[in-house]
């Protein structure tokens, strides 16, 4: 029999309480310890940041909120006047009754006022529709995304540009006299070919069902109609020419018609740099390599000086329509070698998996490749989306006035001229595209939670 005289076994009868961790570990003290204070080079790295803090903050909060002048009629409401003097002899901090006597040139640029409601209309639409669709929990995403990608666009341009173009013809010789109508279907009948044609060529490339082929050409066709209808319908409103567009309205609708099309652009570049098909996979590349090989400034002066030079007698493009289009052709390259990142990233057993299960190319792309790969390549894209946003300030060097260009010709006003004038509007501009980027940045990483399904 053993021995249990020296026996030191212990059977615990109760569940000891739970204790609360340490202070040190929660709470503030514990994120700093963890993200600041962690070793002696971050700790080092943070004293030097805080150093620079202390440099440039209460300055900047001096100058352009404690110190700042928030009401007045002209310049002399920012100057200090000596006793007894009438001349200003100095000038105050940031001056931003200057910023309200603009405020609404640097939204509206020179759009009329009394068509002032229908850029409000598009404004409004546009966060009305935006928001839902940022926020998973709500439903009807698909009706949303339908609004967006295809109300919203016609809607916003008719409303914008006041519709009523003059399509009627744009592809038939001036010479052809017909009626405006016959025109109209001609033109119609020409762009649906061209359509079928493409359509036709892709799903010849991806042996796809001829079914499908010609839903999809209906569908093309249907939609292509349907536009061309629209921005040819006279609905009463006042044309408003895109050279008195300007202002924030103009940096949005450059930002978003890039970034919207720059994305699906992306996919089917990276697609086709991947692409087995030899004449596909030279195109993509040599797309790719030559709008990244140039940079963009180079891009708008050649879509607003040497295309026109290169078209026939009498058929010209808006110089904002240049722009969107070479915006949107240089993003979608780099947007493409983001894309090509995320999907090289993916390992080769996804690919034969997909293979096992009877999925053709597309299908393995669209359910289980791309949505990996796009989950990855986030941060990239967002990235690009931010650096998109802030290039449009360059649209101002071939005469387009949007946010930035509007600061810059409230500049020429004598009635605001001071020496802080320049200071406050471009903190001002700061101020706006900070916000715009920083909400953009915060709301990838919002995704990047949601979307993460690794094992932490």
């Amino acid at each position: 029999m053993a021995n249990t005289k020296n026996d030191v076994s212990f059977v615990r009868s109760e569940m000891v309480q739970a204790v609360a961790p340490p202070s040190g570990e929660i709470g503030v003290a514990g994120w700093m310890k963890k993200n600041l204070f962690s070793s002696t080079s971050n700790t080092i790295l943070t004293l030097i940041g805080m150093y620079l803090l202390y440099l440039v903050v209460p300055g900047t909060l001096s100058w352009g909120v404690f110190d700042a002048v928030w009401s007045g009629e002209n310049r002399l409401a920012c100057a200090t006047v000596a006793q007894g003097g009438e001349l200003p002899d100095g000038w105050k901090a940031a001056c931003w009754p200057y910023v309200g006597a603009y405020f609404k040139l640097f939204i509206y640029g020179r759009y009329p006022d009394a068509e002032l409601w229908r850029v409000n209309l598009v404004l409004f639409m546009f966060f009305v529709g935006l928001v839902p669709l940022l926020m998973p929990s709500l439903p009807y995403k698909r009706e949303n995304l339908i609004f967006m990608l295809g109300i919203f666009p016609v809607a916003s341009f008719v409303l914008l540009s006041g519709g009523n173009l003059s399509l009627n013809g744009f592809l038939l010789p001036e010479a052809i006299m017909a009626p405006s109508t016959f025109k109209f279907w001609i033109d119609f009948i020409i762009l649906s070919l061209i359509v079928c044609g493409l359509v036709g060529a892709y799903m010849k490339a991806t042996e796809t069902d001829p079914r499908q082929a010609v839903t999809l050409a209906a569908i093309a066709m249907a939609v292509l109609g349907v536009i061309l209808f629209v921005m040819s319908v006279d609905f009463g409103l006042v044309p408003v020419e895109t050279s008195l567009w300007g202002g924030f309205v103009m940096t949005l609708v450059i930002a978003v018609t890039g970034i919207v099309a720059a994305l699906p652009l992306g996919i089917l570049l990276a697609l086709g740099r991947r692409s087995q098909m030899p004449a596909v996979s030279l195109f993509s590349v040599i797309f790719i390599e030559f709008w990244r090989g140039i940079p963009l400034i180079t891009v708008l002066f050649m879509s607003s000086v040497m295309l026109p030079l290169f078209l026939p007698d009498g058929v010209t493009f808006d110089k904002l329509l240049r722009a969107l289009i070479g915006v949107a052709l240089f993003s979608s390259a780099y947007m493409a070698e983001v894309v090509r990142g995320g999907m090289q990233a993916i390992p080769k057993g996804q690919y034969e998996g997909a293979m096992a299960v009877g999925l053709n190319y597309w299908q393995s792309m669209r359910m289980i490749i791309l949505p990996q790969a796009l989950k990855i390549v986030i941060p990239g894209i967002v990235n690009t989306f931010i650096g998109l946003f802030k290039d449009t300030t360059l649209v101002s060097i071939i005469g387009l006035l949007d946010f930035l260009g509007m600061i810059n010709l409230s500049h020429s006003d004598s009635n605001w001229a001071t020496p802080v004038q320049a200071m406050t509007s471009y903190l001002f501009c700061a101020l706006i595209f900070f916000i715009f980027c920083f909400a953009m940045a915060r709301y990838s990483v919002f995704m990047e939670d949601r979307l993460n399904t690794s094992h932490r």
